[in-house]
């Protein structure tokens, strides 16, 4: 297998300060964004709670979903190549559950093969929308997906491949990163209205669909900046995420997408036992 470069970013590789992004929704987490993100995490995996169970958050960003999963009673692992997220996910962690021992942070890629072989495996691999951000997103998906026992749980989120809107959004995302500051808040602030005059002709059309915050707990604003700063950038069709884990023993459990198609979500199980994944993790 070839050797992946354990620190991308340092090789002068176009990327976005993902971290940064993230240090600037840590004031905006609150209770109800908490709630949020335990109840969604909660659904999707369809379980009520994790306890006894591992967890570990590829990419952890703010570490939002890092602290649903520990409030959920796993343990949890939370890692990040960027260390401004590394710096917010413990900041979160600091502020909740400053004393828990059963949450650990480090620094880390999901590219770094002997890195993950050192962490094991786990109960629940959660990677949402930041495979397709490492510069090698078949790679990635195939790191993470070694790491689920049998019987676990794999719970991605990947870039929709939807054709040429795509490639053009890959183009918008690269001009964004070579440009200097001014020219990139130009380029959010017309993404800005053009986001807000699309979703408010999408609910005029589907006014039972209206939604009037971010799912998952997150911030609308900082999504925003995601999206169109996000980058490197790739994108899959969902039968192809899917081959690619079927080939691996996986069965995919749950599949949702975003209403403008941008994204689409996997859960897939591991074959396997779930009742046999070995003993609880003790906490």
């Amino acid at each position: 297998m070839q050797q992946v470069d354990r620190m991308p970013h340092l090789t002068g590789d176009l990327r976005f300060e993902f971290g940064k992004n993230w240090r600037r929704f840590l004031h905006r987490i609150d209770l109800s964004r908490m709630e949020a993100a335990r109840l969604s995490l909660s659904e999707r995996l369809k379980m009520t709670n994790l306890e006894g169970l591992s967890f570990v958050d590829i990419g952890c960003g703010s570490g939002l979903f890092s602290l649903a999963a520990r409030q959920l009673a796993a343990t949890v692992l939370s890692f990040d190549l960027d260390p401004d997220s590394v710096s917010c996910t413990r900041e979160l962690k600091g502020l909740c559950l400053p004393k828990d021992d059963c949450w650990t942070i480090e620094q880390g890629s999901a590219l770094d093969i002997d890195y993950l072989r050192t962490l094991g495996t786990f109960d629940v691999v959660y990677s949402w929308a930041v495979l397709h951000h490492t510069g090698a997103m078949w790679q990635a998906l195939e790191n993470a997906s070694s790491m689920v026992k049998p019987g676990g749980n794999l719970f991605v989120a990947v870039y929709n491949d939807a054709g040429g809107s795509t490639r053009r959004w890959k183009w918008i995302k690269q001009v964004y990163n070579w440009s200097p500051c001014l020219l990139r808040q130009l380029l959010l602030g017309s993404y800005a209205v053009y986001y807000a005059v699309a979703r408010l002709a999408y609910h005029a059309l589907h006014p039972s669909l209206l939604i009037l915050q971010p799912e998952r707990g997150m911030s609308l604003w900082t999504n925003l900046v995601d999206w169109i700063g996000g980058y490197p950038f790739e994108f899959a069709k969902p039968e192809e995420v899917f081959e690619c884990d079927r080939k691996r023993g996986f069965t995919l459990e749950g599949l949702r997408t975003k209403p403008d198609n941008a994204w689409k979500e996997f859960v897939f199980t591991l074959g396997g036992d779930p009742e046999n994944r070995g003993p609880p993790t003790p906490c």
